[in-house]
């Protein structure tokens, strides 16, 4: 295993078999907080890091870049700058993606796209040459992965795995609203708070908030809401955990009622605060808690 996030100036060049994850990978490295550029020719690398000295991404992590090497003048320009971009101290590992020749095959016939080396020739013939081409890549790569018959979430697994890195819990954002205002369209989650005693009715409660401390006892008071509580933020532990492991970075939960000012406003102020006990980070915002309330 290669530990790259101690290591400074750092590039992982990706390249491999046509098809076989090759983009996938830069995703996932991007999703990482690596600076990503996808088909670059390996001449360029060196030029380009002293471009990005100053870009924060690029600085804190490094770059990863899927090179094209299926021809002769690119696998020769790829040793090169090897060479050169540790002579200039920076640090490279190279990431060879590969894939048995019959998934490959079907991903091509899938996607119905034409394998870049079949000009005349089957998806087949192309797939066999261009790993004739590759042969010596292979073998002076870094880390192979082979992605035969994996999904996506066991291809990431593997490659975090492979480069050192741990797909870290995401972030979640809770954010309450009103139904009668719209659903969030970015939310991964929305929970509907309407089922719950509505505050707004009750008349020394109307024009405070969900954050209003009588409002949180008035919605205590009703067994339901513990209850409701407990079962969502039992869910949600889990789900983070699930999400970290796939390496995706962020949750949005969304908790609506009918104007987002009281209940939606109170689960989401409870359920972070559960949330963030459990060691989650956490940032809760009310979007619309401002606009009034009905009555």
């Amino acid at each position: 295993m290669i530990d790259l996030l101690n290591e400074s100036r750092g590039c992982i060049i990706i390249t491999g078999m046509s098809g076989a994850g090759k983009s996938s990978a830069l995703n996932v490295l991007e999703d990482q907080g690596f600076y990503a550029i996808d088909n670059l020719p390996p001449a360029l690398l060196p030029q380009l890091f002293d471009m990005l000295e100053s870009h924060s991404s690029a600085a804190d992590k490094g770059v990863a870049a899927v090179v094209d090497v299926r021809s002769e003048a690119l696998l020769n320009d790829l040793s090169q700058v090897v060479v050169k971009l540790h002579e200039n101290g920076i640090k490279t590992k190279i990431i060879f993606i590969d894939c048995s020749d019959g998934d490959l095959v079907r991903r091509y016939e899938t996607t119905r796209r034409r394998h870049p080396l079949a000009e005349g020739l089957t998806i087949l013939q192309g797939i066999e040459s261009e790993r004739v081409r590759l042969q010596n890549i292979i073998k002076n790569a870094d880390i192979v992965i082979d992605t035969t018959g994996l999904k996506l979430p066991d291809f990431k697994k593997r490659l975090l795995e492979a480069t050192g890195m741990s797909a870290e819990q995401p972030s979640i954002i809770i954010s309450s609203f009103g139904f009668k205002f719209g659903a969030p369209q970015d939310a991964d989650f929305i929970i509907d708070a309407r089922f719950l005693p509505n505050p707004n009715y009750v008349d020394e409660l109307h024009s405070l908030s969900g954050r209003d401390k009588p409002v949180i006892n008035y919605l205590q008071s009703f067994p339901v809401f513990g209850e409701f509580l407990s079962r969502a933020n039992s869910l949600f532990e889990y789900v983070s955990s699930v999400y970290g492991d796939t390496g995706k970075k962020q949750l949005h939960i969304c908790v609506g009622c009918t104007g987002g000012r009281h209940r939606s406003v109170a689960v989401a102020e409870m359920l972070g605060a559960c949330l963030r006990s459990a060691g989650r980070r956490v940032r809760v915002q009310h979007r619309d808690i401002d606009k009034g309330s009905l009555r």
